[in-house]
């Protein structure tokens, strides 16, 4: 039988502080927080593998390590308002509720975003409202942000999200093309944003978030 208290004591052991993550609050938020609730019934034993987990359409929970990565690089302030972008089922923006003062969960899929509704009730998170829009639009309404987590991979520097955020804030997404991919934090500068590689990584390209083709002669 599926131990799922057990699995999270060996991800956060194994593959969250292994990764130098040693923020307090974000390792006790991934202790608490059943990541099985956030997937399929028959995908639960997978919850805690040290991969990204497929939840169809193309799309993907983050792996734990590189998501408590990405948090941990975004330096979260109880204070802070934040953009969940492709919040997909709502495990990030849970992990996000328990390290800021409100997170706003951005999904283009309806069902997704049923998905993520319903999870964030189950474990009685609060502070997170999942809406539904185009992901490389962000979410003007709340707007301006303090941090912006894109939960996913853009092949592009992702510059009209960049406009969501405040001057000093701080936009974590995983960029680049394989195999030159890098989680990265952006940050603004003369209005426009200067990404810093912050370590190696991989994840599934978000839509809206793929490069045109390059022209050949």
């Amino acid at each position: 039988m599926f131990d799922a208290a057990n699995a999270r004591r060996m991800m956060v052991d194994g593959q969250i502080r292994t990764a130098d993550v040693t923020d307090p609050a974000l390792v006790e938020a991934m202790l608490t927080l059943p990541r099985e609730r956030f997937l399929p019934a028959a995908q639960a034993p997978l919850a805690y593998l040290d991969t990204d987990i497929p939840i169809g359409k193309g799309r993907a929970l983050l792996k734990p390590m590189v998501l408590a990565k990405l948090i941990q690089g975004a330096r979260i302030l109880p204070t802070d308002r934040v953009l969940d972008v492709g919040c997909a089922t709502g495990y990030s923006s849970a992990v996000l509720s328990k390290l800021a003062g409100s997170v706003i969960a951005l999904e283009e899929d309806a069902d997704l975003a049923g998905a993520a509704k319903e999870a964030i009730a189950a474990v009685a998170v609060s502070a997170v409202e999942v809406v539904i829009g185009p992901l490389a639009a962000g979410w003007s309404a709340g707007a301006p942000y303090d941090v912006i987590l894109l939960g996913g991979m853009t092949e592009i520097v992702p510059e009209a999200l960049g406009r969501q955020l405040k001057p000093e804030g701080r936009l974590l997404a995983v960029y680049g093309r394989p195999p030159a991919c890098r989680a990265t934090a952006f940050y603004l500068s003369e209005g426009h944003l200067i990404g810093r590689p912050l370590f190696d990584a991989a994840a599934r390209v978000l839509p809206g978030f793929v490069a045109p083709p390059a022209f050949v002669f």
